[in-house]
């Protein structure tokens, strides 16, 4: 399925054609996107279909497809390619920050950039938790996994690393540094659940490009350690990490300017696409 916050309404896209959810189960699941995150729901939701009064999706509709997310946890240097550009060893355990719900935003708005000259990029997939768990072993860690979406880990590199501590959460928490979708698509209908092509273009300039099997930490076993001590929540999103490339790793580093557009990408979901403007929404 693939599931989608069309206009604030929670939604399935078939064939790309909009089923309103609570109209097409008579109100048996509300038109709260976040109910639709929620496994409980998918049963009910997978027997709908798109009938020919069902209108075409458009881009200007969608919102993020998990628009109030209880938490969001991101992990650090999670592909071989970033932690080697980084000069960084490779992880034996998986390192964990957070980015706060407000940062969260659509897949085609406008992320604002403020005053700040040192925004970079950082294409994820992006995994939403829709069934409650602790402890969860990674043998079933798929079983918890409500769907999947490509996310931009906007971040303010000169916050992150501002002296003497690193403000590593902070830096990728600012209003709209968080934007995910295009739509939420169950693990079934992806080609490889495990091995899908990531990119991001900036401008149309290819910047980063990789494979999820290049995770030095597979999905499995990120549920199994995130899950050791945190009850893992639905709605919960975990930003699984980026790939090298990024701005800050450039020579010399690169950041987003004024007007820039980035397109982030996973195989099997689509793309995101959002414009950089400096400002705000004051």
């Amino acid at each position: 399925m693939r599931i989608a916050n069309v206009e604030g309404r929670g939604s399935l896209v078939i064939d790309g054609r909009v089923v309103d959810v609570e109209t097409a189960t008579s109100g048996r699941i509300t038109s709260d996107p976040m109910e639709l995150v929620d496994l409980r729901n998918h049963p009910l939701m997978a027997d709908l279909v798109a009938d020919e009064d069902c209108d075409q999706v458009s881009e200007s509709s969608l919102g993020p497809p998990v628009p109030r997310p209880r938490k969001i946890i991101a992990i650090a240097l999670n592909y071989r390619s970033h932690a080697v550009e980084a000069n960084k060893a490779i992880p034996t355990e998986p390192h964990v920050m957070v980015k706060f719900p407000t940062c969260i935003t659509g897949p085609y708005d406008d992320v604002l950039m403020y005053d700040l000259e040192m925004v970079d990029y950082e294409v994820e997939l992006v995994l939403a938790i829709g069934r409650q768990g602790v402890r969860i072993p990674s043998s079933s860690a798929w079983d918890h996994i409500s769907g999947l979406m490509v996310g931009n880990d906007v971040s303010d590199r000169n916050e992150q690393f501002r002296p003497p501590i690193r403000q590593f959460s902070m830096a990728k928490s600012y209003d709209r540094f968080g934007p995910t979708g295009p739509f939420l698509v169950t693990p079934e209908d992806l080609p490889n659940r495990d091995d899908l092509e990531i990119s991001l273009m900036v401008d149309g300039e290819l910047r980063q490009q990789a494979r999820t099997s290049d995770f030095i930490f597979p999905v499995p076993v990120l549920i199994e350690w995130l899950s050791r001590y945190v009850t893992l929540e639905v709605g919960d999103l975990v930003f699984t990490g980026t790939t090298g490339g990024v701005g800050d790793s450039m020579d010399p580093p690169t950041y987003l300017r004024n007007g820039q557009v980035v397109e982030a990408f996973v195989e099997g979901i689509g793309t995101i696409r959002n414009r950089f403007v400096t400002g705000d929404c004051q």
